[in-house]
């Protein structure tokens, strides 16, 4: 018989529904079972046992709301009957001890890579064209106008020849209804696919944003750093840096933010500065020529063999459901023990999705100044939120809501699982560089990208974001792995999604297995020989974080 319900933790006081459930059914889990007493769709959650206003609601082992109305045993949980908490926590000193899982058939693996300078590897080799200030945005467009398409790194489907298509229907004198009728062609697949000048350079990416001027002084202090971190990735062989001028981010606070990063910096570099320029014609123009030097120079670098400790990886999640935490973030969470026993780099942000789960955390915290430092970055997060006049009680979305995520707790308890069961080795602030092995915790908003883009700006050279909801979401220069947490999703937007991890709910595969078929994936990836669909897309999104409240 399928197995209908799950429950996560012994000391849970809800069940997980696998698929949708009537009133009357009976559900069974261990050695227990009860009657449904209301209809509870896949995903959501139901009472295990009667629960009066006031009660705590417990799951993944950790409070994660209390009643707020009497929920009947076999009845449904939601916003109406359930409030968001958490239990307090402290620092006292922990034994911590982790048994690494075992890696014997990963240990001479090793993944194809663009090996820098500063002993880091790159899954990839790309050239920047970065702004320092919002106004040079419209530069930065007409450089990529010149460079991208005639560079053979154009976008791999154009819908340019279905417009063409309308427009002839339109000059033909054709109906509205005729037109919303018409049989179009798929897009044009050779678009954009002529030959590269550059073989060994993946590409030219543009880094528009809105900051660099107003705000704080330290909105542009942390701007500069969030750049300096992807001028200094491994991911990256150089850049163009345009600057007006006069703004608050200044050439030298970028110099400055690169030396803290690579202090024997020396991939090219080139600085334009419009004011001193001049017009736009010789600003361009040298900007050209710059650039084309440093693409000559970054083709001399070729993939070569790297071992799996060279990996960075970061851990994300979006678009999350009432499945995320029981497929698709363990599955994330044994991929990041494997490649931490092997001696790689992760990194767990999304503070916001942390709430709840402090205990664990601190307790995981390889030694006191660490969990301190985690405690104290939270702590300043939630207290600025509240003064915004939000909090982490309102993170979840309405899609997290619908599909069965009705508290910040129960959603952050499954999110952490993405960190897997590793020592925590350091606890970073937006936008510092990961610099020890093993995992990493980075404040960082639960935004989707604004997080995604802190966490390659500290050094994530893949991200892996898992979702039950499905988002399109990438990055300029790091590949981001788009894993469901459930098959209907996959089956339903199969151009957005890269692995499947529905097959935990499924019962085709266990947690274990999947995460071992993803750390396979990674190593395709990390080689430049399986391209992920965001990059296939051309799903460049970049957010700077201002570091006011962000939920």
């Amino acid at each position: 018989m399928k197995q209908t319900v799950l429950k996560i933790h012994p000391a849970d006081s809800v069940l997980v529904a696998l698929s949708d459930l009537e009133p009357g059914d009976r559900v069974y889990w261990d050695d227990s079972s009860l009657i449904v007493t209301e209809a509870v769709p896949a995903k959501h959650k139901l009472a295990i046992q009667s629960f009066t206003p006031g009660d705590s609601i417990t799951m993944y082992g950790v409070l994660v709301g209390k009643a707020k109305q009497a929920i009947q045993a076999g009845g449904r949980l939601t916003t109406f009957n359930v409030l968001h908490a958490t239990n307090s926590y402290d620092l006292t000193s922990s034994s911590y001890q982790w048994t690494p899982p075992t890696v014997d058939r990963w240990q001479n693996r090793t993944f194809m890579g663009y090996h820098r300078s500063d002993g880091r590897v790159g899954t990839a080799n790309y050239w920047l064209v970065v702004p320092l200030v919002f106004c040079e945005n419209r530069n930065i467009q007409v450089l990529e106008e010149a460079l991208v398409h005639d560079l053979g790194y154009g976008r791999r489907n154009s819908y340019q020849h279905q417009t063409q298509g309308l427009m002839a229907l339109v000059q033909a004198g054709r109906t509205i209804e005729d037109i919303l009728q018409a049989d179009l062609d798929q897009p044009n697949q050779s678009f954009g696919q002529q030959a590269r000048l550059f073989p060994n350079v993946d590409g030219v990416k543009f880094l528009a944003h809105e900051g660099g001027c107003g705000g704080t002084r330290q909105d542009a202090q942390a701007l500069c750093g969030l750049l300096a971190g992807y001028i200094t990735h491994p991911n990256v062989a150089g850049a163009t840096v345009l600057s007006l001028g006069c703004q608050n981010a200044q050439v030298a606070m970028l110099q400055e933010e690169i030396s803290k990063r690579s202090p024997q910096f020396d991939k090219p570099l080139f600085v334009l500065e419009q004011q001193t320029i001049g017009t736009e014609e010789a600003l361009i123009s040298q900007a050209l020529r710059q650039t084309f030097a440093g693409l000559m120079q970054a083709n001399d670098c070729v993939r070569q063999p790297a071992p799996l400790s060279k990996l960075t990886i970061g851990l994300e999640c979006g678009g999350s459901d009432g499945f995320s935490g029981i497929s698709a973030n363990p599955a994330l969470g044994h991929t990041s023990d494997l490649l931490v026993a092997l001696g790689g780099t992760v990194i767990l942000a999304e503070f916001p999705e942390l709430c709840g789960v402090e205990q664990e955390l601190c307790d995981r915290s390889v030694d006191a100044e660490t969990a301190e430092r985690f405690r104290s970055l939270m702590n300043t997060y939630a207290q600025r939120a509240k003064e915004a006049g939000s909090g982490f009680d309102m993170n979840p979305s309405p899609g997290n809501i619908r599909d069965g995520l009705i508290t910040d707790a129960m959603k952050s308890a499954g999110a952490a699982k993405k960190g897997g069961t590793s020592p925590v080795v350091a606890v970073l602030d937006y936008p510092e560089l990961v610099t020890k092995p093993g995992l990493n915790l980075l404040c960082t908003p639960g935004n989707d990208v604004e997080s995604t883009t802190a966490e390659v700006a500290s050094g994530a050279t893949v991200v892996l974001f898992t979702t039950g909801l499905g988002t399109p979401t990438g990055n300029p220069i790091a590949p981001v792995v788009k894993i469901a947490s459930n098959t209907a999703l996959a089956n339903r937007m199969p151009d957005i999604i890269d692995v499947n991890t529905g097959t935990i709910i499924d019962g085709d595969e266990t947690i274990e297995q999947a995460g071992e078929r993803l750390l396979e994936q990674i190593i395709q990836v990390a080689s430049g020989t399986l391209e992920v669909a965001a990059m296939r897309h051309g799903q460049d999104d970049f957010i700077p974080w201002k570091r006011g409240v962000s939920l």
